[in-house]
């Protein structure tokens, strides 16, 4: 049974290596298309969580605040899902996602520093301000220069693909060399026994 199992995840494994190393190389080989797909799939993101929000806004059984809270939030993705579409291919949704990257990255390194300030007894604490430090600068980068960073982003993810797939290739080798070994064990054990 083991046997059986053993070949099954390697294939897998070979195969969703594979297709990594592939997705990784057309990353890497067609950014820009790249690029706007990600930024069209963040559109439609908006999209979708803005009218899942303005319908939590109505039937939320919470306080009046919490859902004016998510009514507001819900009708400002509505409205950068629209502006994302309303030029599409005029680089609007590309901008809304460096500049949606960029807050993200800027508020992670605010909250590091913080957990970082205010847990004195915190193991690691260093760690989590220099890591708080490094994504605000990341964060300021992506705002400042918001194509130049998409672009060098997708290239990093087109690379990073690749490795990715490389270390699964490799993997599922050593999956398969792992698995005929336990099988030539668990032969040699049976015919032990047997005599």
């Amino acid at each position: 049974m083991n046997g059986i199992l053993g070949q099954q995840l390697w294939k897998g494994t070979l195969v969703a290596g594979l297709l990594t190393i592939a997705l990784g190389a057309m990353v890497l080989a067609w950014p820009g298309p790249t690029i706007l797909i990600a930024s069209t799939m963040f559109g439609i993101y908006l999209l979708i969580s803005g009218f899942a929000e303005l319908l939590l806004a109505f039937t939320l059984p919470r306080s009046a605040a919490t859902r004016v809270m998510v009514f507001l939030t819900g009708a400002l993705s509505l409205v950068l899902a629209i502006l994302s579409f309303r030029h599409f291919g005029d680089n609007y949704a590309v901008l809304l996602l460096s500049v949606w990257l960029g807050t993200g990255f800027i508020l992670l390194g605010v909250s590091e520093s913080a957990v970082a300030l205010g847990e004195r007894d915190l193991p690691g604490r260093g760690w989590y301000a220099v890591l708080g430090i490094l994504s605000m600068i990341v964060g300021g980068i992506v705002l400042a220069w918001p194509f130049d960073s998409i672009f060098m982003l997708t290239l990093v993810s087109g690379a990073s693909l690749m490795t990715l797939g490389l270390v699964q290739v490799v993997q599922a080798f050593q999956i398969r060399r792992d698995t005929r070994t336990a099988r030539q064990t668990s032969d040699a054990l049976y015919d032990w026994l047997a005599a």
